[in-house]
C-alpha cells in the first residue's frame, strides 16, 4: 500500500464537483463513477456527494479506501480497511496539514475551444486549461448537460464553465487522468462519510510511515 494510493485519490476529489448554472440537470446528491489512472493502473472509484460532504472510495489490492471531506475542505480524514491485515486506520489530517495541500493547488486559467464530442454519453466541450506556476497546459472536456453541488473539491475546476468529465488531477506534484463513466442521482450508504466506529485514529504521518512514504 502506497502513499499514492490516496493522495491520487485526494487529486481527484479536489477535482471532480465543478458547478456551473447553466447546466440542464441538477444532481444536489449522488454518486460519480470514475476510471483514474494510479501508478499505470486503471482503477474505478465512486464519488458520493452531497452539499455538505464528500467521499471517494476505490480498492487498491487488498485495501478499500475511502477520503471524505467537509464541505469547505476545512476537514478531511483517509480510511484505510485492509480485512485480510486486520488493519483499520483513520487518518485525519491536521488543520496544518489541510493549509500544506491548499497552498499546493495549482492556479488555472481557462480558454474555451469550440472543439466537442461526447463523452460517457455526455455532450462535452474542450477548455485548455493553463497553469500559471508552470506554464504547462491541459485539455480538459467538461459538459453543460448536469450540475452538481460544488462540495470542498471544486478547487481547480470551479470557474472552468461545467463539469469536468475527463480532466487532469494534481496532487504533490504528480498528475493523474480521470474520465467520468456515469453520474446518478441516489443517496449514499449509510456512514459513507463518517468514520467507522473501532477505527484507530491516527495522523497523515503515522499513516504515510505505515505505506512507506514521507513528506
Amino acid at each position: 500500500m502506497k502513499i499514492k494510493l490516496f493522495t491520487v485519490a485526494l487529486g481527484m476529489v479536489l477535482s471532480a464537483t465543478a458547478i456551473t448554472a447553466s447546466a440542464q440537470k441538477k444532481i444536489d446528491e449522488g454518486v460519480a463513477t470514475f476510471d483514474m489512472n494510479m501508478q499505470g493502473q486503471s482503477v474505478e472509484a465512486k464519488h458520493y456527494f452531497t452539499k455538505d460532504s464528500s467521499a471517494v472510495a476505490f480498492s487498491a489490492g487488498p485495501a478499500n479506501i475511502r477520503v471524505i471531506s467537509d464541505a469547505g475542505f476545512k476537514y478531511y480524514a483517509v480510511i484505510v480497511d485492509v480485512p485480510v491485515a486486520s488493519i483499520e486506520k483513520a487518518a485525519i489530517a491536521k488543520p496544518a496539514e489541510v493549509e500544506e495541500v491548499t497552498s499546493k493547488f495549482p492556479v488555472l486559467t481557462f480558454a474555451p475551444t469550440t472543439e466537442t464530442k461526447v463523452i460517457s454519453g455526455f455532450n462535452c466541450k474542450k477548455v485548455v486549461a493553463t497553469d500559471t506556476k508552470t506554464n504547462k497546459t491541459y485539455d480538459i472536456w467538461v459538459t453543460n448537460d448536469i450540475s452538481v453541488p460544488s462540495t470542498g473539491f471544486s478547487k481547480y475546476y470551479e470557474k472552468i464553465g461545467g463539469y469536468p468529465v475527463q480532466f487532469t488531477t494534481f496532487q504533490d506534484g504528480q498528475t493523474s487522468e480521470v474520465t467520468v463513466k456515469s453520474v446518478t442521482a441516489e443517496k449514499a450508504p449509510a456512514g459513507t462519510f463518517g468514520i467507522p466506529a473501532g477505527f484507530d485514529k491516527i495522523t497523515l504521518d503515522d499513516l504515510k510511515a505505515m505505506s512507506g512514504g514521507g513528506r
